[in-house]
């Protein structure tokens, strides 16, 4: 029904952003020419490589090589970068902005159908986990980060008369690890409705709540979702922007804090490992074959989609579409016309809601959601509206 039914595109929209984002893509090139001292491929990672490492010298250190042995101008290479060059951060521009462009701005209306609208696929058997994907066009990664993110997002509107709403499941994730691992720590701060990264932040830096800083909760929720899913010290220390020997120690820190989260892991490993399988908290199963691997990283990968199957499987996999079902059922037999579902993005479900009728059935909505799940940790869902998707963030 979803598929079939679709979701508005601004196509005049898109044609007025893409003029902008090509006369910006034609002014870095020439800074980027006249920084380099000579015209080349942007788009070609060898000749940036030799630009920048070679014609200009910037250092390499820390610097990566892909497979084939040579330096790696991947986006979180360069960025590591950022600062030693001016170049490097127009280069990094370039890129974004190009990619924008041909994924999203000028491809989005060859798919348009006569109706004016979007119709994407999702395929129930894609991803591991058991999470919907959406494909022909992929509408479950349009950019919301950057600035153009957001702009290409404004292209999605509702029809005239009606809202685009999102109910969006707050920190899901983390809610059904803590149910599962019955982590009473993180049951407790959930409970009291306490910011659970700045919680983690607290306690993984022995400091009292109120004196954690922004900086420190961006640690902690890198690290809250890095350990989740098996992120290592080497990793955390990349997305938290800090040396692996406090990584280390942080990571330590933190199963010391949280011994339900930790406990829980190494459970989940071990009966992986004796049954050749997980399951979610609702039963289904995934096999792992490489959990019996002699192979030390092959078997460390099959315990991380382990841990990754039980916690995301649970949320996004089957939550979600629990969710979708009861929600499609009060559209049907109580809510009527005037309200109806287009797309599942991950945590979140965007509808199209006529205005008149949006005050009363937005707390119906919600409320089938968070109670879909009956575990010690509540489910939350924050709900937004407005006449585009960008006026959702």
């Amino acid at each position: 029904e979803m598929e079939r039914r679709g979701i508005h595109l601004d196509v005049k929209w898109l044609e007025k952003l893409s003029k902008i984002v090509e006369s910006e893509l034609n002014d870095l090139t020439k800074a980027i020419y006249k920084d380099a001292g000579a015209e080349f491929n942007i788009a070609s990672p060898q000749q940036v490589a030799g630009v920048l490492f070679e014609k200009i010298g910037i250092g390499r250190k820390g610097i990566r090589k892909t497979g084939g042995g040579k330096i790696s101008t991947k986006f979180s290479e360069l960025s590591k970068l950022v600062g030693r060059h001016p170049i490097v951060e127009k280069v990094l521009r370039h890129r974004e902005l190009s990619k924008l462009k041909t994924t999203y701005i000028d491809s989005l209306p060859a798919f348009l159908a006569k109706d004016g609208r979007l119709h994407t696929t999702f395929n129930q058997v894609r991803t591991e986990t058991g999470r919907l994907a959406s494909e022909k066009p992929n509408l479950q990664n349009i950019p919301i980060k950057t600035e153009f993110g957001r702009h290409i997002r404004k292209a999605f509107v509702a029809e005239r008369g009606s809202l685009l709403v999102s109910f969006d499941y707050s920190q899901i994730e983390l809610r059904i690890a803590a149910d599962l691992a019955g982590d009473q720590k993180m049951i407790e701060a959930f409970d009291r409705g306490v910011d659970i990264h700045a919680l983690t932040a607290a306690e993984v830096n022995n400091i009292p709540l109120e004196k954690v800083t922004p900086e420190l909760r961006r640690k902690a929720k890198a690290l809250n979702f890095g350990v989740l899913y098996g992120m290592g010290p080497r990793g955390f220390a990349e997305s938290a922007g800090i040396p692996v020997p406090e990584a280390e120690v942080f990571i330590a820190e933190y199963f010391n804090n949280f011994r339900g989260i930790a406990d829980f892991i190494e459970k989940t490993k071990e009966f992986a490992q004796k049954h050749g399988y997980v399951k979610t908290a609702f039963g289904r199963k995934r096999y792992l074959p490489g959990i019996a691997s002699s192979h030390p990283m092959v078997r460390s990968e099959a315990e991380r989609m382990a841990v990754n199957m039980r916690i995301q499987g649970t949320a996004t996999g089957d939550i979600m579409k629990k969710a979708m079902i009861e929600v499609n059922r009060l559209i049907k037999n109580e809510l009527g016309d005037g309200v109806e579902m287009l797309l599942q993005i991950h945590d979140e479900l965007l509808f199209e809601i006529k205005s008149g009728i949006a005050d009363k059935v937005l707390p119906v909505i919600r409320e089938a959601m968070e109670n879909v799940w009956q575990g010690r940790v509540r489910l939350k869902v924050d709900v937004k509206k407005g006449k585009n998707w960008a006026e959702l963030e």
